[in-house]
């Protein structure tokens, strides 16, 4: 009866987030050029304090792009990654947002739009603004941003690692992974698209280091996930070390400062550095589509920018819905 009421529990609870989820799932009250008349400039200003970044940080591209991500799959669209908290009880202390950075970035884009425009850009369209901005400062794609997103006020330490509809883990199997993108209205091909973010960034040993010394868990130090190129295992063990919660390693080596597709040559060559990038060989969708970006028929720029697009129409806010923080870090 006990397992009778969990099911039930879990089940409504995925109806009541789906519901959440859907209210504004196509993204209705956001549009390219939001701004065009409150803010004319705002674009550009978000442009110019990001090519400024860039030019002396360009390893907080990776963190940056993530944090668009981060912030659409809890709570939707809404800044709610941005918010502190006195007792550190928000999004952005929950453990798989704790190796995310740049949030001063955020910050000092904030000041410059309130300078030029006060009260008008939301914390959560800059954060879209600067996810597109850094993409295209790595060599990337460029494509239209939809604005008009309101800021929440409601962040919870919580929600990231729920275990229904929390951030997926680096862990997670194809399935899993399948289940969370659709639950927030995206496809599979939008799944193994914006996996396609990490050919940009950096990840901590601990991230994968099951991969390397323990993988069936029982602490036997030469056990390997058999999935993984043994070549490239080796040369991942001369940088990590068990227990290495410091080290940390190129999701995409040889480009991982260049957007491009390369992290899928590196996926099908079975040298995906996370395990969660591994299952996308898992299902035929997914890897069919990994072959084809190693192709010269790739269309994967043109892609991103779409499943970038519909990534952040999740849950947004529009309208009189929520409000637009004069500080990104906190309510007004």
């Amino acid at each position: 009866m006990a397992g009778c009421k969990n099911l039930i529990g879990t089940f409504m609870l995925q109806i009541i987030v789906l519901a959440l989820f859907s209210l504004h799932a196509e993204g209705q009250g956001l549009k390219v050029g939001f701004y065009k008349k409150s803010c004319p400039q705002a674009e550009g200003i978000v442009s110019k304090v990001i090519s400024d970044v860039m030019a002396v940080a360009p390893s907080l591209s990776g963190p940056l792009l993530r944090m668009h991500f981060h912030d659409c799959f809890i709570r939707g669209c809404d800044g709610s990654i941005l918010l502190d908290s006195p007792k550190g009880q928000t999004e952005k202390f929950s453990p798989p947002n704790l190796s995310l950075r740049g949030f001063n970035v955020i910050d000092r884009v904030k000041l410059a739009l309130e300078k030029a425009c006060p009260g008008v850009v939301s914390c959560a369209d800059i954060v879209a603004l600067v996810a597109r901005d850094v993409t295209v400062a790595t060599r990337g794609p460029h494509w239209k941003v939809e604005t008009g997103r309101r800021d929440g006020k409601v962040s919870l330490i919580t929600d990231p690692i729920n275990p229904v509809t929390g951030l997926p883990s680096f862990t997670s199997n194809i399935t899993v992974l399948k289940q969370s993108w659709s639950l927030r209205g995206l496809s599979t091909k939008d799944l193994v698209v914006l996996s396609g973010g990490h050919s940009i960034g950096m990840s901590h040993c601990s991230s994968f280091e099951e991969r390397l010394y323990n993988f069936t868990g029982k602490g036997n130090n030469g056990d390997t996930d058999p999935t993984m190129d043994q070549n490239y295992v080796a040369r991942l063990k001369l940088k990590c070390k068990p227990q290495d919660k410091t080290t940390i390693v190129e999701l995409d080596p040889g480009s991982f400062k260049t957007f491009d597709d390369s992290y899928f040559k590196l996926v099908t060559k079975r040298r995906g550095l996370l395990q969660s990038d591994a299952a996308l060989l898992n299902d035929p969708e997914t890897r069919a589509y990994m072959i084809k970006s190693t192709s010269h028929g790739s269309t994967f720029f043109k892609d991103f920018g779409v499943s970038m697009v519909n990534m952040g129409r999740i849950g947004v806010l529009t309208g009189s819905q929520g409000e637009i923080r004069k500080v990104c870090t906190k309510t007004n």
